[in-house]
């Protein structure tokens, strides 16, 4: 019974994604709700993301160094296992999840809102087709969401070199050569890869919750529970076939 709640929820989800592209909304209109939610998802995020990665990188630099008590193991491994952290799995992956929970939660609440006051009944009594109106606005809005993890990769690293070099862990020009040794360039396609899935991810799946729930004021709660849940899960999955698939 579990199973097929489960697929008929998939389907669902699939359904809600082919609706999305169907009679688009006049582009007079859709400009101002993108522009709108590029403010909302992108910008209202960058200094969370900012703050988090500089100092986890700073946190992994010197959880490095304090690791390497071996006198024969270089010191340039610092600055080589702060970028292989950062770059491949911090920045792609583990922001996505916090972002799960910071817009994911946003998205749904704003939608599962909309429903609950009736508005979306109103926009569809119009004509408007409301999931183009509501949903396809943050997808595009998270087309710019592998910048925000371009700047936490950046930060993540700078962290580390901040932590690492003024912390008496490593000199200047050891983390620097640790940066640079044997780096893969595909490292970085594969990680924005990844950041472009998690987006997509992060608009659709909390705005399936806002758009489908039932209830009232604490039912929006609860889809915005639900909603951080199963995004953290499919980006946790999707991450695992995705790197299977890229790195194996």
């Amino acid at each position: 019974m579990m199973l097929i709640r489960y697929l008929s929820q998939i389907g669902k989800y699939f359904i809600m994604l082919k609706e999305v592209f169907n009679k688009p909304t006049r582009w007079s209109v859709m400009k101002q709700l993108i522009l709108k939610e590029v403010d909302d998802l992108i910008i209202d995020s960058l200094g969370i993301v900012a703050f988090i990665s500089f100092f986890v990188g700073g946190v992994v630099s010197i959880q490095t160094a304090l690791n390497l008590t071996n006198p024969l193991i270089p010191k340039y491994l610092i600055g080589f296992a702060t970028r292989q952290s950062i770059v491949l799995e911090f920045a792609p992956t583990f922001i996505s999840i916090i972002m799960a929970g910071k817009m994911g939660s946003f998205i749904t609440s704003s939608i599962g809102t909309m429903r609950v006051t009736e508005q979306i009944d109103a926009l569809e009594v119009m004509g408007v087709n409301a999931l183009n109106y509501l949903v396809f606005p943050k997808m595009i809005a998270l087309l710019l969401y592998p910048f925000v993890i371009g700047l936490s990769m950046f930060l993540g690293v700078f962290g580390g070199y901040v932590a690492g070099v003024y912390g008496g862990f490593t000199t200047s020009t050891q983390f620097v050569t640790g940066l640079q040794t044997e780096f893969i360039p595909f490292h970085i396609a594969y990680a924005f890869i990844k950041t472009v899935m998690f987006a997509i991810i992060l608009a659709t799946i909390p705005s399936f919750h806002g758009f489908y729930m039932k209830g009232g004021a604490l039912e929006v709660g609860k889809a915005s529970t639900v909603s951080f849940v199963w995004t953290s899960v499919v980006i946790i999955l999707s991450n695992y076939i995705l790197t299977q698939l890229l790195l194996s």
